[in-house]
Parts: structure tokens; C-alpha cells; sequence
């Protein structure tokens, strides 16, 4: 009797879901819902300014690492060998830079004369990659002599 009564639920079961899932397929509509999509503004979707020239990547690239060694020589006492010493690692982050550059970005320091903050971010990403290049090892106190 068990059996009879367990196959009776499964069966009332089955056609409980099989008539919900034909209800609910009967009410759905057939218009296209990506055209309401695209019309939506998403702050999030911004369309993807212009690539920014060779052109303006070489001058950005030389005007960056001369206000680089600029800055660095700015509280400098011996200006001549300081510049000869920032000017490598200032050209190393103008380079590394540059491959993130945007046009709205070389056109801010470019024509504008101006560092957004964006900037600033990438040179400090730079600036992490580049000295850390030139990291040397630390050598110990020679306790028995040379080895």
C-alpha cells in the first residue's frame, strides 16, 4: 500500500511542474529585448577614445623623462652627475608608460601642461617596475676573509 501511495504523489508531482512549465512557456513574449538594452545608458560603457599617434607617444615619451629629471634635480647638489644618473631610469618609466597611454591623457600633458591623476597611478606602477630592474643584492660583512 505504501507503493501505491508514493507513486500517487510522484505522479501529482509531475504534473503540478508539467503544467507550470507549459504556462509559463505560453506567457513569455517574442519581442527582441536587446534593442531596450543598448538604448539604456550604462556609466559604465564608455566608448574607447581615439589611439594615440606615434607621434604624440615619442614627445610624450621625451617631454615625461625631461620633467622627470627635472624634478629629481630640483634639490640635487651636483647637478651634472645626478643628471647623467636620473636620466636612464626617468626614460625607463616614460617608455613603460607609454605603452598605457591614452589620447586623452597625452593630450592633457601634452597641450594642457597638466598631470591627471591617472598619471600619476601609472607612474608610480612604473617607477616599481623600473627601479626594481636595477635592484642590487645585498652583500654581507665578510667575517673570514674573501671566499
Amino acid at each position: 500500500m505504501k507503493t501505491f501511495t508514493f507513486t500517487k504523489n510522484i505522479f501529482f508531482a509531475a504534473l503540478t511542474s508539467l503544467v507550470m512549465l507549459l504556462t509559463s512557456m505560453g506567457c513569455s513574449d517574442n519581442e527582441d529585448k536587446t534593442a531596450t538594452a543598448t538604448s539604456e545608458h550604462n556609466p559604465f560603457d564608455h566608448p574607447h577614445d581615439f589611439p594615440v599617434t606615434d607621434i604624440q607617444k615619442h614627445k610624450f615619451e621625451h617631454e615625461f623623462a625631461k620633467q622627470c629629471v627635472q624634478n629629481e634635480l630640483r634639490n640635487s647638489v651636483n647637478k651634472e652627475l645626478d643628471k647623467e644618473r636620473y636620466t636612464e631610469p626617468c626614460m625607463c618609466i616614460a617608455t613603460f608608460m607609454m605603452k598605457d597611454l591614452t589620447a586623452q591623457e597625452a593630450k592633457k600633458f601634452i597641450t594642457e601642461h597638466e598631470n591627471p591623476r591617472s598619471l600619476q597611478i601609472k607612474f608610480d606602477s612604473a617607477a616599481y617596475h623600473c627601479l626594481q630592474q636595477k635592484a642590487q643584492a645585498i652583500k654581507g660583512p665578510q667575517l673570514f676573509g674573501k671566499r
